[in-house]
């Protein structure tokens, strides 16, 4: 057994695990976090990706050991309670769902590209999900919430820009 410590969706936990456990395993059969869907288990489909360190990675080509001393978010942790983080609710609007097993990991890899990116165009969005698989082929309503997600955020962060007329008033 080795100890590691990562903090998931703010919450510190400190473990004993086996050296060999991968972190989906860790974050879904140890902490309850069954948002992180497990795929293929092959490191194929990105249904299993989350934000290590802020990073999108494959939950299931990460042993948890390499993820002590990180923050991982999930898709859990990545609204604020009760409010959904504008990835999430422009999937839900746009219809971007479909069966729902790739949209945790569609979502997290989402919301990596458009820190990157924000403002992708629609083949940008493309290339930016190409490890993320849909078995029910609905690209066409992911890629048009990732763009609408796109415009909410960059609304939202024009809104937060303070006056300067008002600064001075």
């Amino acid at each position: 057994m080795t100890a590691v410590s990562l903090r998931v969706d703010g919450v510190q936990y400190s473990d004993d695990v086996e050296p060999r456990l991968l972190l989906v395993q860790y974050l879904r059969e140890r902490l309850g976090k069954v948002g992180t869907v497990i795929g293929c288990d092959t490191s194929n489909c990105g249904a299993c990706t989350v934000h290590l360190d802020g990073t999108s990675v494959k939950s299931c080509s990460v042993l948890t050991v390499q993820a002590d001393g990180s923050e991982v978010t999930t898709i859990e942790g990545l609204g604020a309670p009760g409010e959904l983080h504008p990835v999430q609710q422009a999937f839900h609007e746009k219809h971007a769902l479909q069966c729902g097993y790739c949209t945790p990991g569609m979502i997290m890899q989402a919301t990596c590209l458009l820190r990157e990116n924000p403002n992708p165009s629609p083949a940008e969005i493309r290339e930016g999900l190409e490890g993320n698989l849909c078995r029910c082929t609905g690209y066409q309503n992911i890629v048009a919430a990732v763009g609408d997600a796109a415009q909410r955020m960059n609304a939202a962060a024009i809104a937060d820009v303070p006056d300067p007329a008002g600064a001075q008033a």
